[in-house]
């Protein structure tokens, strides 16, 4: 008997690791996230919760396996600051939105792998090695090829026909890249009958007097180039092209939402819903240098009708049947 019951005791001390096992708590994973833009402005709520859906869809469930620290600053200084901050915490990624953000991440760390958002032509900025193969610790999905500057300048002449100078809006510090856009813009115009001028923007307080001061002349219109600049202060671009009456084309659906006339580019949640799948191979082992970077498949038109009414343009209905979305 006293045999059976050693036994007994034995084997069911040979089961503890294994239950054991099976009731302990998944690993905890962490990645950060840094955004240019305010965290109350609504781009900022969608795309926070367009990488949350996706996270979880892969099994990253909050509180369960995975703490996400977030960080929003639109100030260049506070984005440097908080870069440092979130690295300093050792996340397993960081997902960014921007140039400069990833720009301010890198200066900090060149092991922690980073997934980025919103950056154009990463190879020719000289961020990644190649599209294909980004080397180092940095890859993530591109909005744009520097030839859609083209495509803006063509659907601003197609919704506004008389317009023959255009003035390409942006902020320097916040779009290392424009000259890459200005290019094929400049390439363009003589075909249109187009003079097209870049106009740098340093500070908020200015975009009032520069299309004020363009729309002296007439048949001006605009294009503002994805930027944060641009974006954090899309309320006072739209507003002041609306009071000029200056018809002006968009990189983002969030500013015809918001009143602007038209918008060409891809959808920036989409972004950070396809981060989530790059974030998941990673914490699953993959190596970021060897992710290619991506580019979008959908480039929504939309088409704001009240905001062409204000401005006195009538849209071409091939124009506007051709539109992903049509706001009355």
């Amino acid at each position: 008997m006293r045999r059976r019951e050693f036994i007994t005791v034995l084997g069911g001390a040979a089961a503890w690791p294994v239950s054991a096992r099976a009731q302990q708590p998944e690993r905890m994973r962490r990645i950060g996230v840094l955004m240019a833009l305010s965290e109350d402005d609504p781009e900022a709520r969608v795309a926070v919760a367009a990488l949350q859906q996706g996270l979880d869809s892969l099994g990253w469930i909050l509180g369960r396996n995975l703490q996400i620290e977030y960080r929003f600053a639109t100030d260049p200084d506070r984005v440097r600051l908080l870069a440092k901050d979130l690295v300093g915490l050792h996340p397993d990624v960081i997902v960014s939105r921007s140039t400069p953000v990833l720009r301010a991440l890198m200066r900090e760390t060149r092991t922690i792998p980073i997934v980025f958002t919103q950056v154009v032509e990463a190879d020719r900025q000289g961020i990644v090695e190649t599209l294909s193969r980004p080397g180092g610790n940095v890859t993530g999905f591109t909005p744009y090829e520097a030839s859609m500057g083209t495509k803006w300048l063509e659907l601003l002449k197609e919704i506004a026909p008389d317009v023959k100078r255009v003035a390409v809006l942006f902020n320097p510090s916040a779009a290392p890249y424009a000259d890459l856009f200005l290019r094929s813009i400049d390439a363009a115009a003589p075909s249109l009958a187009i003079n097209a001028i870049a106009i740098r923007l340093q500070d908020p307080i200015e975009i009032e007097r520069v299309i004020e001061d363009f729309a002296r002349e007439q048949n001006g219109g605009l294009i503002v180039l994805p930027d944060v600049f641009t974006v954090s202060h899309r309320g006072a671009i739209i507003a002041s092209a609306a009071r000029h009456h200056t018809p002006a084309v968009y990189a983002y659906r969030a500013f015809a939402v918001d009143g602007g006339l038209l918008s060409f580019g891809p959808e920036p949640a989409d972004a950070f819903r396809q981060a989530a799948s790059y974030v998941d191979r990673i914490l699953k082992g993959a190596n970021p240098a060897d992710l290619p970077v991506q580019a979008p498949v959908k480039f929504p038109l939309v088409i704001n009708l009240k905001a062409a009414q204000m401005l006195g343009l009538t849209v071409p209905l091939k124009l506007q049947a051709g539109a992903d979305e049509v706001i009355e």
